[in-house]
């Protein structure tokens, strides 16, 4: 098991390695063919398939990194798999918010750039509500060490996960290079 762990840990080091380059290339203008355009949106298809890629990996690193005796398992995956569709739910808020985002790129005034980030951090504010309901259950089938260690995990590759949809999207006030 160590060897599982020490390969995810290098995965998802590996991604975050890159975070001094990713602060530095956002400083910069993204590319023109890196931003949406009209002509080149990103596209629903777009986001649905790396919701789906990111999905199933997540539940195969989960698997991957957190030991658990049979018993354990068999109690804590049903909660995980109600924990992950009411994940699904809100992390669905957030990619229309990044359709729309990447939709209207190039054409947010100041109003609307606020109620585009005051949006967002609603986003971010029902996904930690989440994981503070879901503390008790996962409490419950889990010794305390093992439920830390799920939302260790899980915090670990939210944070890897929109690490890599940050950089896939261009600053905002680096629009203006775009008009």
């Amino acid at each position: 098991m160590n060897l599982k762990i020490l390969a995810v840990t290098l995965l998802l080091g590996a991604g975050l390695a890159q975070v001094p380059a990713l602060a530095h290339a956002q400083s910069q203008p993204a590319p023109a063919q890196a931003l949406p355009t009209p002509d080149k949106p990103l596209t629903a298809a777009d986001l649905e398939g790396l919701r789906e890629e990111l999905r199933s990996s997540r539940k195969q690193i989960m698997a991957a990194t957190l030991i658990l005796t049979d018993a354990e398992a068999t109690r804590f995956w049903p909660v995980y798999d109600r924990y992950a569709a009411e994940r699904t739910v809100i992390k669905n808020s957030q990619y229309e918010l990044l359709a729309e985002y990447a939709n209207t790129y190039g054409k947010y005034d100041d109003k609307a750039a606020l109620d585009f980030i005051t949006r967002w951090l609603d986003q971010d504010v029902r996904l930690d509500t989440l994981r503070a309901k879901y503390v008790p259950a996962v409490g419950k089938v889990l010794p305390g060490v093992k439920a830390a260690t799920f939302f260790q995990i899980d915090r670990r590759l939210s944070m890897a996960i929109d690490l890599k949809i940050a950089s896939m999207l261009p600053i905002l006030e680096t629009q203006a290079s775009v008009k």
